[in-house]
């Protein structure tokens, strides 16, 4: 079992930058893959970014690609996810997910684990 804690979340105007970070802990940790979902309120759970195990591949939802950066430091068992250019859009819960495959955050689940999320607010 995977446990995830997410912070950095926080109230931003659009065009600004914010970095979450989520710390992972479980003795498997470093098998995962891990990333980021969203949910917005009245909109379903969407995919953000996501990580492999070992950093070396990463993937990202079309309306985020070359805004928001993903990164993992496996030695401190933490992801992060730089999120620049922020749009109002964006705003929302973010959730930190850890799953067996790339594909399976990518497509939302089935997921190992997930946690409480940390929300970020974008102001016009």
């Amino acid at each position: 079992q995977v446990r995830l804690v997410e912070s950095g979340g926080g109230t931003v105007q659009a065009g600004d930058s914010l970095t979450l970070s989520c710390q992972a802990s479980g003795p498997t940790v470093g098998s995962y893959a891990l990333g980021w979902l969203r949910q917005a309120p009245g909109k379903e759970r969407e995919f953000v970014a996501v990580i492999n195990y070992n950093g070396g591949s990463t993937e990202y939802a079309d309306s985020v690609k070359g805004r928001f950066t993903i990164s993992r430091d496996n030695a401190e068992n933490t992801i992060y996810l730089k999120m620049n250019s922020l749009k109002t859009e964006d705003a929302g819960v973010y959730i930190c997910a850890a799953g067996a495959q790339v594909r399976l955050v990518r497509a939302g689940g089935p997921l190992s684990s997930w946690g409480l999320g940390t929300q970020v607010i974008v102001s016009s």
